[in-house]
């Protein structure tokens, strides 16, 4: 196994890939660990690369010079049009639940810096009305790859934007061998050979976080969480956490506390996880269950633990039976 850490669009970021290690004596396997070494340096460029140009906290990003354009047309990279169409999916998806207009919102929750300033400076910014978008209403044209939004309103890709970079970089390193990428938490693993062995994925507790609920053991996939245990914060002194509710603009009012998802790919994880948080327990385990592909352990708030049907086979504890 050969791992690099680093930190990219606000998280801890982790990228591994399973092949020979650098103390491996053949020549072969010692070459081949120095080509997974210098794929494994270059992730932290793509995350930067990425970060540049779809984070809404810089305001030279691409996508910060496209929120300023709202009302024009505007030509984006093949980057930015890819993960907004992933956006528009998204919204199209989960019945709104999970859409790109959601930026004025976060910020009039107090999300309107990196979630590490928001824990160091709790100055109170004084925010204008938050303006209410349809998502459908975002312009799009793809023969010239151009987006207009509309007037007053600025997006945020963040609901997608981590699941697909988490993809988009194990797929790269899966040339080199099975691959697994931690994106803050959303989780790829791509094997181009499927009798790779599987890498085991802790479902974290969040009552005790040092103590996993479960290990899940994954070739291929996704796995995201979301939840309000880590990014939570008090304005006017009341709670707030970072996942809205568009049919409130306000964050989701849910018994459930964390939502785990398995997905063929991180960024439909993602999507679901946070799906799932918002319409709550009974609302959200019917939405899981209704799509096969996807699988979730919730956490509710009274500390009680949940499970979709599909959960089970993906766990540790189906491996070893089998």
């Amino acid at each position: 196994m050969q791992r690099i850490d680093f930190r990219a669009m606000g998280c801890q970021m982790m990228a591994v890939v399973a092949s020979a290690s650098p103390e491996a004596q053949q020549a072969q396997e010692v070459q081949q660990a120095q080509e997974v070494q210098q794929a494994l340096n270059q992730v932290p460029i793509w995350f930067e690369t990425w970060e540049q140009i779809l984070s809404r906290f810089r305001q030279d990003s691409e996508l910060s010079r496209v929120n300023a354009a709202a009302g024009q047309w505007i030509s984006v990279s093949q980057t930015l049009w890819d993960v907004l169409q992933l956006g528009l999916a998204a919204a199209e998806q989960s019945d709104g639940l999970v859409n790109p207009t959601m930026l004025q919102a976060l910020e009039a929750a107090g999300y309107d810096r990196s979630f590490e300033l928001i824990q160091t400076s709790f100055a109170t910014i004084s925010l204008g009305r938050s303006v209410t978008a349809d998502w459908r209403d975002i312009g799009v044209d793809a023969a010239r790859r151009a987006v207009r939004l509309p007037l007053g309103v600025r997006m945020d890709l963040g609901g997608v934007a981590k699941g697909w970079a988490a993809d988009e970089a194990a797929l790269r390193l899966a040339d080199f061998g099975p691959a697994l990428v931690d994106a803050g938490g959303d989780i790829a693993i791509c094997s181009h050979d499927e009798t790779s062995e599987r890498f085991p994925v802790g479902v974290a507790s969040p009552l005790q976080p040092d103590e996993n609920i479960d290990v899940l053991m994954l070739a291929n996939g996704g796995v995201a969480t979301s939840g309000r245990d880590y990014r939570h914060w008090f304005r006017d002194g009341k709670a707030q956490h970072h996942i809205i509710d568009p049919r409130t603009s306000l964050p989701a009012a849910t018994d459930v506390m964390t939502a785990t998802v398995v997905a063929p790919t991180a960024r439909e994880a993602e999507v679901a996880a946070k799906t799932a948080f918002i319409l709550g327990s009974r609302d959200g385990l019917a939405w899981i269950e209704d799509r096969e592909n996807l699988a979730a352990l919730l956490v509710l708030e009274n500390g009680d633990i949940i499970h979709s049907s599909r959960f089970i086979q993906h766990s540790w504890q189906a491996t070893a039976a089998g």
